[in-house]
């Protein structure tokens, strides 16, 4: 995790997700038991910690960390996504759901933790640290998490690559679920980013690797859950996802992704 981050992206790709709210809900996978883990060792979160989640989406990862007996302000600046979240959440009495970004949010007390689950990237890099830092308390948690396909180790790199080339659309291998892409990139130097942010210590990065198998049909429900598919033009997305349906039926109906979970730490000073 060396490469630095592209610049601040765009509202329209920070909000494409609510175009698809109950697919992103269905289709896009949870996050493994062992990185919830980390985070709730390392912040030394016991039940009642009251925590903020950045980007909570439809609440995939606020709900483990409900589970967990964590009091969770999750924020959502997507008024869809938020709004299946409330739902999905009613039965978490210690979540609260707020429509927002995190750069317009201010907190109301010091928190034991800063969580953002694959959505810090979306935040904007000039005042990220800033507003962590203001959130926080002195030796509490920030952490960010993000799942990326592991496309060195899995076997169909190649022909969906070719997939993707044959057809006759032009999307860039920026974001992760192009099969030409470096996904880790898009998180950006995450020790280097601590060490230049004021008032956080030592930085942290434990990988946790697992895999999902695909259908055809749930493998392209998934990447329509990526805003850069999301943005296509209609006949685009649906040329790449009938050459996605192709390549995976005609190697056995089934896509076995390889997936790194990246859990990002540090402490406020």
């Amino acid at each position: 995790m060396s490469d630095a981050a592209p610049s601040r992206y765009s509202d329209e790709q920070r909000l494409a997700f609510g175009r698809v709210a109950e697919l992103y809900d269905r289709a896009r996978p949870s996050y493994p038991a062992a990185a919830i883990d980390a985070l709730v060792e390392y912040g030394a979160l016991t039940p009642g910690a009251r925590i903020v989640e950045v980007g909570a989406g439809t609440g995939k990862a606020t709900e483990l960390l409900a589970a967990r007996g964590l009091d969770v302000v999750a924020i959502e600046p997507s008024a869809e996504m938020a709004a299946l979240a409330r739902v999905k959440l009613v039965r978490w009495a210690g979540v609260t759901v707020v429509e927002s970004a995190f750069e317009d949010w201010i907190p109301a007390e010091r928190l034991a933790a800063v969580v953002s689950v694959q959505a810090w990237h979306w935040v904007d890099p000039a005042v990220r640290y800033v507003r962590a830092h203001q959130a926080l308390g002195p030796g509490a948690m920030l952490a960010a998490v993000w799942s990326f396909p592991d496309w060195e180790r899995c076997p169909q790199r190649n022909a969906l690559s070719r997939a993707y080339r044959d057809t006759t659309v032009e999307l860039r291998a920026d974001f992760p679920m192009h099969p030409d892409s470096e996904p880790i990139r898009l998180a950006g130097d995450w020790k280097a980013e601590i060490a230049a942010a004021q008032g956080f210590g030592a930085a942290e990065i434990r990988a946790f690797r697992w895999s999902e198998r695909y259908t055809s049909e749930a493998y392209v429900e998934l990447v329509q859950t990526h805003q850069d598919h999301i943005l296509l033009g209609e006949r685009d997305r649906a040329a790449i996802l009938d050459a996605i349906t192709r390549c995976i039926d005609e190697r056995g109906g089934h896509l076995q992704l390889p997936l790194v979970t990246y859990v990002c730490l540090a402490r406020r000073l």
